[in-house]
Parts: structure tokens; sequence; C-alpha cells
């Protein structure tokens, strides 16, 4: 193909901002196609997109279309898996909007039809395109840092208002979201934290208060603290209803510490890694030599949506290989269910997760949800500069 035919599904605040993304912003690709059932969105999109790209109201239209080569799915979380399911089965590549999806019951499935169709999937985790955790990742996966022992993640710095959760009926409901502050801000967090350290938790063990700052029934305050197969351990902390927050990630190693914050990657280096040192050392008191380093990273967040839309257009043009696979959405959501499921039981969750017992206690929460939000006060909002 000499480009990369592109289909939406869902003109909500993020299909919105991937539509101007692929009108010209985007090498090798064009929007051809867009669907979305509600007509307000419709009549958006024939007000602002090319004539050239076809409308459609319903999905099965859509996918019978042949009007794209690849969709990307940005509806609300729970279709996520099912859109991508039934996107596979009619021939088309996909691009899935982040969280890979509510439970990861429904998320395996998805990853099964990836594997069955053959088809390109990739997942917009744009964050993976941040030099910041690029290169954070690079020292952690190259030894650099030594083995992994401590990880602290503050990121309270994902403030939303009471008018933000009213513009939409399905936020921040257990039936329309899934989930709150992890679901919704977190996703890329939960990524990085795994992938920059190549660690999945073993077992869980939070703390969610659920609307303890927002008129809301999912978790808006969480405190996780989890542990690793090698004995390291980890704590995890956000929040949406505290300003100034906080993004501060630390990392521990044998060979010092690293720690992102305020766009800037510090790397205090022990001279001696600790464990050598404490074998040798016979002064009593006393710690290894420490330089502190400021890393060299490249200026900006990177190229972040655009960046992740050009990498997934040259995997398909050029064989490129894909930042954000598909597949890898899971381990996020992973910890987040392990984290719900935790708060939900007040115990340890172990990993892998007990999918069914977490679906089971998901659907609890939705039978029992006495929620309700008014209409009249659902909005679509700017979203750029906020993920």
């Amino acid at each position: 193909m000499e480009k990369v035919r592109y289909g939406i599904i869902g003109i909500g605040n993020m299909g919105v901002s991937h539509a101007h993304n692929l009108c010209g912003e985007i090498r090798g690709a064009e929007l051809t196609a867009v669907c979305d059932t509600n007509p307000e969105r419709l009549e958006w999109a024939k007000q602002h997109l090319p004539e050239s790209v076809q409308l459609f109201d319903e999905p099965e239209a859509f996918w019978a279309s042949k009007a794209m080569d690849a969709v990307l799915i940005a509806v609300p979380h729970y279709d996520h898996p099912g859109m991508a399911v039934k996107a596979f089965e009619n021939g088309y590549h996909v691009l899935v909007e982040k969280p890979a999806g509510v439970y990861t019951k429904a998320v395996r499935e998805m990853n099964e039809a990836a594997a069955k169709s053959g088809k390109q999937f990739g997942i917009m985790y744009n964050q993976r395109t941040n030099p910041l955790y690029i290169k954070l990742r690079d020292l952690i996966q190259s030894g650099e840092l030594g083995e992994v022992r401590r990880t602290n993640w503050i990121i309270t710095n994902w403030y939303r208002s009471q008018s933000y959760y009213d513009s939409g009926g399905w936020r921040a409901t257990w039936a329309g979201e899934g989930g709150g502050v992890l679901l919704n801000q977190d996703p890329h967090q939960l990524d990085l934290w795994q992938w920059t350290t190549g660690m999945m938790p073993k077992r869980v063990r939070a703390f969610c208060h659920f609307g303890k700052y927002r008129n809301i029934e999912v978790e808006d305050d969480v405190t996780a603290y989890v542990e690793y197969e090698n004995g390291a351990t980890g704590v995890f902390v956000t929040t949406v209803g505290e300003s100034p927050g906080t993004n501060r990630f630390e990392i521990t190693g044998d060979n010092g510490k690293i720690v992102i914050e305020n766009d800037k990657l510090t790397f205090w280096r022990l001279r001696v890694p600790e464990p050598q040192f404490n074998r040798e050392y016979r002064g009593g008191f006393g710690q290894p030599e420490c330089w502190v380093c400021d890393i060299p990273v490249a200026g900006g967040g990177g190229p972040q949506h655009k960046g992740i839309l050009q990498n997934f257009t040259n995997a398909l043009l050029h064989g490129e290989k894909l930042l954000a696979p598909g597949e890898e959405g899971i381990l996020g959501l992973t910890i987040s269910n392990a984290m719900h499921l935790s708060a939900w039981t007040d115990d340890w969750v172990d990993l892998p997760l007990d999918e069914d017992l977490f679906y089971e206690k998901l659907q609890e929460k939705i039978a029992n949800s006495t929620f309700r939000k008014d209409p009249a006060a659902a909005a679509v909002l700017d979203v750029k500069g906020t993920h």
C-alpha cells in the first residue's frame, strides 16, 4: 500500500484529537472514515473533516465498508476489546486507545483474536515515546543501575475538577468507565512502571478511596504496595484531588538510584555497587562514594500520540517494530485490576490475577450502583496537553 487508510470509531475527546493528527500530520497516513452512534459527533465530523472522509452511524456498516486498512478505536473503555475483536474479524489492523479494556479477561480474548488474525496490533501508550522513560528503560535494561531493589512513583498531578466528571455520563462510574484514576489517568504510568523496569509484581496490597475528593463512585485516591519476585518492593501513590500535584518516579538499584522529576533524569551513581561495598567495608559508619549525574535527555516530551501513530503507520508500510504492541496492554491493566481487587477484598492479591474473581466483584459493583448523573452536564472537552 502507498498510504495507510485509517478509520476511527468513536469521535469523542480522543477521537477528535486523532482525527486532526491523521489529516496531514502523519506521513503515509490518511483519514478515510469515522464512525459514531451520536448524531452530534457525526455532525462535528461533517463540519470539520475533509469531504472525502466517509461517515458511519453504526459499526456494522463501518466494518463492512472496507473504507480503511486500519481501525483506531477511541470508544469508552468497556468497548475496546469487543470493537478490536470485530475489527480483526473483518480483516483490519488495530490501534486501540488506552486502557486495553476494563478487565483482563476480555483483554486476553482481544489478544487471542489479534494473534489469530495475523494483523498488526498496537496500543496508544504515547508515553513510551517520551525520551525520559526511553532513557530510564535503557539504564535499567542495560544493567547500568544494577538489580532493582525498590520502585516508588508518586503521580498526584492528575488534577480533575467536578466539572470534568460531570461532562460525560459514562465517566467515573463502574458501569460506564469501570474505574477512576487507575483506569482513566494512570494507564500510562502503570505501563511505564513495568515497561521501564521489566518487572511485574508478584503480589499487590492496595488501599483505594472511592469518591473521597469528588462526587463519583469510583476511586480518586490510591496508595498501593507491591512485591517483586527478586525481593524488590514498590509503592504507587495517585490521586486526582491534589493541587499542586507531584510526578516523581524513583528507582533504587545495587548501583544507586535514578529519579525522574520535573522533566529531568538524575542518576545518583555509586562508584562501588552497594553489595560489594557492604562485603568489603570495615569502617563501621560509612557508605559508598556517590556521584550525582544529570543524564542528558532530548528536550520535550517526545512525539507522543503523533509518534505512536507514525510508528504504527511505518510498521504497516515499512515493517518498523512497534513501540507499543497491543498485546502488552494487559500488563498495566493486570496491575490496576489487582489494586482494585485488593481494595475490594481488603487483602493481598497474588499474580497471576484471579480474573474470574475480579470480574465477579466488578459485576457486583455495577449491580449495586445507585449513582446517577445529570445528562445536561455532558460536554466534549479539549484534551490537548492532558495526557
